[in-house]
This record gives structure tokens, C-alpha cells and sequence, in this order.
């Protein structure tokens, strides 16, 4: 099995010959800070908007190279957040965020068309199940308020046969349905992006770190600066490292296993159809199928992060690829035996509120917090951002997600050590639920911390 930083995705989608880092001063419109999905999409959104516009994006690595091309593939909307949208906003607004969390999702298959990109994009509902008794109807909010926002078909409960029939684990005791969902190579599609870019002349400068964002839109880097009118942050977990955003975010890791090509087990779980799949625990497994025929499986129960710091433990972690493996065979015997040949995993922007944020500070936009659901969300907060930075309000600038009321995590190293030890609490929570016995009084009393708090942590 080769664990590595970047994983099989990156290693699947080709290497990059990558561009010529910032040396010296320049000037632009629009200075996009990151280039993974959020930048990414800001940086075609600017152009689409205003085709002659000077757009400079800079990445501390390679585009795409970051989480964009290194996480599950599942392209979602949020529906799974529409009650925490209709508490925080009411209905009109949580039906607009999901509708346009919709959009995006089927935007982004319409760009990949449009532009030739290949990033195996493939429609297909999500399947959320309960595999304990203590997961049963951990859906049957989002399926209530799907209902009652008049838009039952997008969240449907569904009985273990039904859940089966779609993969025939025999761990599945029943789930809900989210209609509008699909997968895709995550690393195809974030290094098709920056391919498009380029060919579209938007200057790329790869291996540039940005040290300092000025409100005036003013970014410095370690080899030169650049002044244009706007400046876009977008550089997920790394946005906690930056003055003014470091209590809006925590991070986390998650991890991945990949198997080979199996598609007799496939077609044996009558898993055919491309339905992405997440149990309902708190520390989230997630896993989806591969055009050639794999089998990919994840957890969300890495370590946490200190600030915005990085950590080789963050892309690294063998103990959270050993549950990753361990948990695969659990919900299917049949790969016992079978190799797993790729393990791979990377840090995670957590909201407070489970909800992506965008805003503005002054002449510098950010985007941050998808909690591990940002392909989908990542496309309208490119959409949302570009036009912020151009001044162009909206009933896109106007949804939900932008300056949200502020719930703040508490400073370091309070949210590290707050943060590690609610995580060991839902860790043995999640053991015990799964070993079909109570959790302790403690870690039950702890992991349940998080809610009195006000926040919602993963799941």
C-alpha cells in the first residue's frame, strides 16, 4: 500500500509542469490567494463575468494539489444542512441556499462538458444509512425539513431492503436518499480547472506563498507583492493561519483507502449505480466507487489541527488509515483478501455551523469552512466571491452563506485542546455504538459538548 501525501487521484490525474513562481511586483484587478477548487472557480467566475479583467492567482504549491485534488470526489449540496440553514435563516433563505447548492452541483457537470474536461462526472443520488441501532433516523431531520420546505423529493427516507438493493451490505439497516449528488475524480477536475485557466490566460503563479493580505487588496509573498483592486482569500484550512479569521474555522484531517479494481465484488453488492455512501456516525465513513471499477473509503476521524499550522500527521496519520482499512472489510467481507493498494489524506476547513462562510473585510473576499463537503459548494462560492470582489450584488450575494452571523471557536490553544479531547469523546462513542453497547458516562457527557456550545461538528 503506498501512503502518501497526495494519494492516487493526483498520481491518476498526471503530473504538471508547474508554473513560474512571482518574482518581483506586479499589479492586477484581481489577486485570487489559493488555487484549489474556491480559487479556481473564483478566478473562471471573474473572467466569465468580465472577460478582459486582470486575474492573478497565486498558490503556495500547485494548483489543484491541496484538498481539491486529494478528497472524496463527492460532489454534494446541502441539503444535509437545510434545518441548521432554516434555524439560522428561515425557510425562504435555507430554500434558496439549497437550490443553489443544486446549481452548482449540476454546474459543475456542465462545465466539465462544455470545456472537454474528463473528471469522470457522474450524476447518482447519496445514500446516507444507519449501520447501528443508534443511527437509525439520524436523517430524519433533513427529511422533515426538505418536507416542509416543499421540496420533499430531495431527501427521502428509505428502508434497509431499499438501501440494499442499492449496495448490499449487509451493514445497512436503512438511510435516506439525497436526490441531487454525484462523484467525480476530484484531481482531474481541479487540474482541468487550472489547464482552462491558463488557456484563458489567467496568470498562474505556482510554488508563491502569500505571507500578508492588506485590506487594501495588496498581497505580499516571499519573492514580490502584488496590488490589485480586490483580493480573494481561498486557501481553506490555511485561512485560520490568517489575522481576522483565525477563531471562524478549526482543523481536522481525513483520511483515505483505495482498493483495486474490484468490479466483481461490485457487481456482487449490486453497487452499480454510482451512489455515493456516508454512515450517520458523528466521525463520518464515506465511500464511493471509481470509474475503473475501485473502491474508495474514508473516514473523517483524523487529528485536529493547531491554528492554521501544518502537521505531516494531518496528511499522514497511520492509525486513521488502519480504521480506514479496517472499517472497509467491516462493511464489505467480500474485499478481505483484496489489496488495497493507495492510502492518502489531508486537513479539513470545520465550520462552526457545519455551513460554508464567504464575506468581505475591506477590499479582500474569503471563502472557508466546508467541513469536508466543498466540491459542490466550492463551485457557488466561486460564483459568490467574483461577484463581491466586482461589486456585483445579487440574489447570489444575497444567500445565507454570506456573512453569516459570526459563531466563533474558541482561541488556541483552548481549540486544540477543547477540540482533541471532544474528538477521543466521540471516538469512544462511536466504538462503543458500533460494538452494540452504551457509551460511557463521560465520553457521552463530552461528545455531547459541541451541541451545548451551539456548534455542529461533523457529521
Amino acid at each position: 500500500m503506498r501512503h502518501t501525501r497526495h494519494g492516487w487521484w493526483l498520481e491518476e490525474a498526471g503530473e504538471v509542469v508547474p508554473e513560474r513562481p512571482l518574482d518581483g511586483d506586479t499589479s492586477a484587478d484581481v489577486v485570487v490567494v489559493g488555487g484549489g477548487y474556491l480559487g479556481l472557480w473564483t478566478a473562471w467566475q471573474l473572467r466569465e463575468l468580465e472577460p478582459e479583467l486582470d486575474v492573478v492567482v497565486l498558490e503556495a504549491g500547485i494548483c489543484g494539489h491541496g484538498p481539491s485534488g486529494r478528497n472524496g470526489g463527492f460532489c454534494e449540496t446541502l441539503w444535509g444542512d437545510a434545518r441548521t440553514l432554516r434555524e439560522r435563516a428561515g425557510d425562504t433563505a435555507a430554500l434558496a441556499v439549497c437550490r443553489a447548492s443544486e446549481d452548482a452541483v449540476r454546474g459543475i457537470g456542465a462545465w466539465c462538458e462544455a470545456n472537454g474536461v474528463d473528471a469522470w462526472y457522474r450524476p447518482a443520488p447519496m445514500l446516507q444509512v444507519a449501520t447501528t441501532e443508534s443511527q437509525r433516523g439520524a436523517w430524519d431531520g433533513a427529511v422533515r425539513a426538505a418536507a416542509e420546505l416543499g421540496a420533499p423529493e430531495e431527501v427521502v427516507a428509505i428502508d434497509a431492503r431499499e438501501a440494499r438493493a442499492r449496495c448490499a451490505s449487509q451493514l445497512f439497516l436503512g438511510g435516506a436518499l439525497y436526490r441531487v449528488n454525484a462523484t467525480l475524480q476530484p484531481a482531474r477536475l481541479a487540474l482541468g480547472l487550472r489547464r482552462v485557466l491558463l488557456d484563458r490566460e489567467v496568470r498562474v503563479h505556482e510554488r508563491t506563498e502569500a505571507t500578508r493580505v492588506h485590506p487594501d487588496g495588496t498581497v505580499e509573498t516571499r519573492s514580490g507583492r502584488v496590488r490589485a483592486g480586490a483580493a480573494v482569500l481561498a486557501v481553506n484550512a490555511s485561512a485560520a493561519g490568517f489575522p481576522g479569521h483565525r477563531l471562524s474555522l478549526a482543523v481536522a484531517s481525513s483520511h483515505l483507502v483505495l482498493t483495486e479494481p474490484v468490479p466483481d465484488v461490485l457487481d456482487e453488492l449490486g453497487w452499480t449505480g454510482g451512489e455515493a455512501i456516508v454512515d450517520s456516525r458523528t466521525l463520518v465513513h464515506y465511500t464511493r466507487t471509481t470509474e475503473d471499477g475501485r473502491i474508495a473509503f474514508g473516514w473523517g476521524g483524523g487529528a485536529m489541527g493547531f491554528g492554521g499550522r501544518s502537521s505531516r500527521r494531518l496528511e499522514l496519520d497511520r492509525d486513521v488509515v488502519s480504521h480506514a482499512r479496517e472499517r472497509l472489510v467491516r462493511f464489505f467481507p467480500q474485499l478481505r483478501g483484496r489489496a488495497v493498494t493507495h492510502a492518502w489524506g489531508g486537513p479539513i476547513d470545520v465550520s462552526p455551523t457545519h455551513l460554508p462562510i464567504f464575506g468581505a473585510r475591506g477590499r479582500v473576499q474569503h471563502g472557508y469552512g466546508f467541513t469536508g463537503n466543498g466540491v459542490g459548494p466550492s463551485y457557488l462560492g466561486g460564483q459568490i466571491l467574483a461577484r463581491i470582489a466586482l461589486d456585483r450584488r445579487d440574489e447570489l450575494t444575497s444567500l445565507a452563506l454570506v456573512e453569516p452571523g459570526r459563531k466563533l471557536f474558541p482561541p488556541e490553544p483552548f481549540r486544540y485542546v477543547g477540540g482533541s479531547a471532544i474528538r477521543r469523546a466521540l471516538l469512544a462513542k462511536d466504538a462503543a455504538e458500533d460494538a452494540g453497547r452504551p457509551p460511557g458516562a463521560v465520553a457521552a457527557l463530552v461528545a455531547t459538548l459541541p451541541r451545548r456550545l451551539g456548534l455542529r461538528l461533523p457529521r
